[in-house]
């Protein structure tokens, strides 16, 4: 877990590290936005549906619930399709879905229908984009893969100051109706997505080069569609144990900033443009993180500064639970914005580096299913601890820094402690003149045989070569 893993690939072609690498980069940056900001968007509808169905809030609250367990509870369903299909097709095909679950959303007429159209079609479209996405964006970077991460994942902020605007103007002009048959045509753009994600192929040969024996086709080791392999990398477990803690308490503050603004007495603008401070600090936050995971002396040890992010966040819940009054909020957003948005450049960056290319399609996919049953527990048990605290919002932020600070520590001393550094053993010196080492090197390889290799080929073939005494004078 501290180190990379270098590979080549699947198809056995080295990243190439730009080139169409960018514009499988554009497309994740895109469906990285719709994945994270669309259920945090379609919240501004909440009013009209509230008054449409006669319903309450807490009903409506299950449509992005819903949405944010599909799009992680999936993971292993979309790694089982993305090992079957590839990429590309599955991408487009969650497109369709994604649209399509609000397009038939516009025509409900009870809370159920919405729960299945938007939360269940739409979730399951967006999934089948988003783990797809991180994975082509894995094969087409591997020295800029830092850099590719922090800026597919400045998508989430750009779009969530986007979205939750425009669901306004919507809602004001077209109804909850037409908004959400306008976001249907608008998440069409994942099918355009997907037809970037062009798979790598290898370089061809030039016809010189080809032998006569190559012709002869070799069979391929069947690709299990689901790898379980991964859990028997003490890496990808620890990783695995903290990011499901991690989620437990990282979604909380956002979810109650606002809410506790308005406790302290200040007005709705003012609590709301909290979230608008948290997300414009976020969105510079993500890049610069992954320009500094880049680095040589860093990358190395990137684990380490994931583990330093999420302490980071940690302690900024828990020093932001004793703020009273707005000026403490906003201090508390903008660490809370740097801290948040280095943990998303680098959750992904780090699993990608810990199991490798050909394992990250399986890896990702149990991890995202682990921490969809965090996610539900999380904010739905802070509320709960708020009830029962009547309003006391230092004891909700207080819990929620510590999961994210004991999960930083799982992650930190479980890869120091647990994970074996390779060393890198030693070139052994031969003692040979300037004459002798210059025949070595220009010797083919191919007449290079070591003496087990000649003492076997004596034993197995007795009949030509005669019964052969296995003592130091025979043996080459």
């Amino acid at each position: 877990m501290g180190g990379a893993a270098v590979d080549d690939g699947p198809t056995g072609v080295k990243a190439p590290d730009g080139g169409w690498g960018w514009a499988v980069l554009c497309g994740c940056f895109v469906i990285t936005g719709f994945s994270y900001a669309f259920p945090k968007a379609i919240s501004v509808f909440y009013k009209e549906l509230i008054q449409e169905f006669g319903v309450g809030y807490s009903d409506t609250a299950w449509i992005s619930s819903i949405l944010l367990a599909m799009l992680y509870g999936t993971g292993p369903l979309c790694s089982v399709l993305v090992n079957r299909f590839g990429c590309r097709p599955v991408m487009m095909v969650g497109g369709l879905f994604a649209s399509l679950g609000m397009i038939l959303a516009s025509f409900a007429t009870s809370i159920i229908q919405i729960y299945f159209t938007t939360g269940v079609i739409t979730g399951l479209g967006l999934a089948l984009n988003f783990q797809p996405s991180l994975i082509m964006l894995n094969r087409y970077f591997d020295q800029k893969r830092p850099l590719a991460n922090g800026l597919a994942a400045a998508g989430s902020p750009v779009f969530l100051s986007c979205l939750s605007p425009l669901g306004h103007v919507l809602e004001h002009e077209y109804g909850w109706r037409g908004g959400f048959l306008i976001l249907g045509g608008m998440l069409l753009n994942c099918c355009a997505c997907g037809a970037l994600m062009r798979p790598l192929q290898p370089p061809k040969k030039p016809v010189d080069q080809e032998e006569p024996s190559s012709k002869v086709v070799e069979k391929k080791p069947k690709r299990k569609l689901l790898d379980f392999v991964v859990f028997k990398d003490r890496g990808f477990l620890i990783y695995a144990i903290a990011a499901s803690i991690m989620v437990l308490g990282l979604f909380v503050p956002p979810v109650f900033v606002i809410s506790y603004a308005e406790h302290l007495g200040n007005s709705d603008t003012n609590a709301a443009f909290l979230l608008s401070i948290l997300g414009f600090v976020d969105l510079f936050s993500r890049p610069t993180c992954g320009i500094i995971a880049g680095l040589k002396w860093v990358r190395p040890h990137c684990v380490y500064l994931f583990a330093f992010a999420m302490v980071f966040n940690g302690v900024t819940d828990l020093v932001g639970s004793m703020s009273v009054d707005y000026t403490h909020l906003v201090i508390f957003c903008v660490f809370f914005g740097i801290s948040y948005g280095m943990v998303g450049a680098l959750q992904f960056e780090v699993l990608m580096a810990i199991v490798g290319t050909e394992k990250f399609p399986s890896a990702i996919g149990l991890v995202l299913l682990m921490e969809a049953m965090a996610v539900l527990v999380g904010p739905p048990s802070a509320g709960m601890i708020l009830d029962a605290t009547h309003k006391n919002y230092m004891v909700v932020f207080m819990v929620a820094g510590s999961q994210v600070t004991l999960s930083a520590l799982v992650l930190g001393f479980g890869n120091f402690f647990c994970i074996k550094k390779k060393h890198k053993e030693p070139k052994k010196e031969v003692d040979a003149s300037p004459a002798e080492l210059l025949l070595i090197r220009k010797r083919p390889e191919s007449s290079l045989m070591l003496s087990s290799e000649v003492e076997q080929f004596l034993k197995e073939d007795t009949e030509k070569n005669g019964e052969v005494n296995m003592n130091p004078e025979t043996c080459v």
